[in-house]
C-alpha cells in the first residue's frame, strides 16, 4: 500500500504532520510513505526511518510550473491513498488530479467537493484524543486517517541523524542546560526581547543557556545575549541546522517558545517546554504536546485577543499587551 501525505507549509506544520507517517506505520506497517513539503523543509524528514521518499516544492522560484513539475511526479507514483493536511486550492490541485485511488482532506479546502473523503476541519473548543479541552491540530491531521485506523493519538515524532546527533555531543555534555527560541515569523508571536532577557537573568548561574534560531534571527539573538551580560549564554541561531536543534531540545532542562515551530521540535521529541502565547491562543490547536508542558499568556482579558490565526508583523492596536506575561523559573 503506498501513501502521500502534503502538507507545503511552514516548519512546525510539517513536524505535526509527522503523526500521520507514525500511525500509518502503526497500521501499515509494510506501507511504502512518501510525504510532499516545500523546498527548505526537508531537512526535516532526512533519513527519516519510516519515509522512503520525499517529494520537494519550490515554491520560491517559478511557483506554479514546479506545482505541475511536482503533479506530475505524484501522478507517476499512483498512491493508494492521498492525505491532504491543507486548506488551500493548489494542494487542492494536486490531490483532485493525483491519480491516486482514494484521495482524503478537509472540507473547508475549495476543491474538496472532489475528493473521494471530505473531513471536517474543526478548531476550538471540542474532544481531543490526547485529553486536552481543546482540538489539537495533530487530532486534525489524524482525523484524515481515522476511517482506515482508529481514534486513538499518536504524536509526532522527529528522527535527527547521527550527524546531527554528533553536531550537539558536545553541546549537551555541558549540564545542565536550558534552550530559548526568542524569535517567530510573526512579531505579534514573539515575546519581546527585553522579556527573555529578564528570563535569562533569572536562570540560575549554573545554567548553560543556548539561543536557538534560523540564520535571520542572529542579530536579534546577540542583542539579547549582549544585553542580558550573563554567562554561559551561548548564541547557536544559525549554526546547527534544524533536527540538530531538536536533538539539542531533547537533554535540556527546559525549553523556552514561543508559539512558533520550535514549540513543535519540543513535541516530537518530548522534550520539556515552556511556551509563551502573545497575540495567538491555545484554543487553536497548537500546543505542545510533550509530557512535561507548561503554558504561559497574559492573565489580562483583552477584547482583542486573539488578533489572528498566525500573527501580525505589528501590534493592530500599536499597544501588544498580550505580550505583557510573567514566566516564573
Amino acid at each position: 500500500m503506498k501513501f502521500l501525505v502534503i502538507q507545503t507549509a511552514f516548519i512546525g506544520d510539517v513536524v505535526l504532520a509527522t503523526a500521520l507517517i507514525e500511525k500509518i506505520h502503526r497500521f501499515f506497517p509494510e506501507a511504502d510513505i512518501h510525504f510532499l513539503l516545500r523546498k527548505g523543509n526537508e531537512s526535516l524528514l532526512k533519513d527519516h526511518p519510516l519515509v522512503t521518499k520525499t517529494l520537494i516544492w519550490d515554491k520560491k522560484q517559478h511557483k506554479y510550473k514546479k506545482l505541475w513539475d511536482i503533479l506530475w511526479q505524484i501522478r507517476r507514483e499512483r498512491y493508494d491513498y492521498l492525505l491532504n493536511c491543507q486548506r488551500f486550492g493548489a494542494s487542492g490541485l494536486l490531490t483532485v488530479f493525483s491519480g491516486a485511488r482514494h484521495t482524503v482532506g478537509f472540507d473547508k479546502n475549495p476543491l474538496s467537493r472532489w475528493f473521494s473523503r471530505r473531513v471536517p476541519h474543526q478548531m476550538g473548543k471540542g474532544a481531543s484524543r490526547f485529553g486536552l479541552p481543546w482540538i489539537h491540530e495533530v487530532d486534525r491531521n489524524l482525523s484524515l486517517l481515522d476511517h482506515l485506523t482508529d481514534t486513538s493519538p499518536e504524536k509526532p515524532k522527529l528522527y535527527p541523524t547521527e550527524q546531527d546527533w554528533g553536531t550537539i555531543a558536545p553541546l549537551a555534555a555541558v549540564k545542565p542546560y536550558v534552550c530559548m527560541a526568542p524569535t517567530s515569523v510573526w512579531f505579534t508571536k514573539q515575546w519581546p526581547a527585553g522579556a527573555w532577557i529578564e528570563l535569562i537573568l533569572k536562570i540560575p548561574a549554573d545554567h548553560t543557556i543556548y539561543i536557538l534560531g534560523a540564520p535571520g534571527d542572529a542579530e536579534v539573538c546577540d542583542y539579547i545575549m549582549a544585553v542580558s551580560q550573563r554567562d554561559k549564554v551561548v548564541n547557536l541561531a544559525g549554526k546547527i541546522a534544524l533536527p540538530a536543534s531538536a536533538a539539542l531540545m531533547q537533554g535540556a532542562v527546559m525549553n523556552y517558545v514561543n508559539d512558533s515551530a520550535p514549540l513543535h521540535l519540543a513535541s516530537a521529541m518530548n522534550a520539556p517546554v515552556t511556551a509563551v502565547f502573545c497575540s495567538t491562543v491555545p484554543e487553536f490547536g497548537f500546543t505542545p504536546l510533550s509530557d512535561n508542558t507548561t503554558i504561559w499568556q497574559t492573565s489580562e482579558s483583552l477584547d482583542c485577543r486573539p488578533c489572528g490565526l498566525h500573527g501580525y508583523k505589528a501590534c493592530p492596536k500599536g499597544h501588544f499587551k498580550c505580550s505583557n506575561i510573567q514566566i516564573e523559573v
